[in-house]
């Protein structure tokens, strides 16, 4: 009878084996979430959308991190890369999406401002 410890996996391979490692669950949508993140960053009214992809992309990266952290012989190092480009898209967009929604935002108000005064100026 042979007995299974914890470094081999239930064929008897080792747990390191390429072809018993899996993709993180949710690395492929990590990527394409930051990526989008990025995408609708450079409108007033979508750079908000740009500013909630980006967070919830970076909460989801932190749990796939501490995930493959638990336990990195049994994930890709490849679905580990997509998750941290994903995170930093994320990032870049987060940081672009806010700076242009607070600029609009005050070129706006700053606009709204000013239309009483219109009339004056003749």
């Amino acid at each position: 009878m042979e007995v299974n410890d914890s470094n081999s996996a239930p064929q008897g391979r080792p747990v390191n084996d390429p072809l018993y490692q899996q993709n993180l669950p949710n690395s492929n949508t990590i990527l394409v979430m930051g990526i989008l993140s990025i995408v609708f960053c450079w409108w007033k009214l979508v750079s908000f959308v740009g500013i909630v992809l980006g967070i919830i992309t970076i909460v989801l990266a932190k749990r796939e991190i501490a995930v493959f952290n638990s336990a990195p012989q049994n994930y890709t190092i490849s679905s580990l890369n997509n998750v941290k480009t994903g995170r930093t898209c994320a990032i870049i967009g987060l940081i672009i999406s806010v700076v242009i929604f607070v600029l609009v935002s005050l070129f706006l108000i700053g606009f709204l401002a000013t239309l009483p005064f219109w009339g004056m100026i003749r």
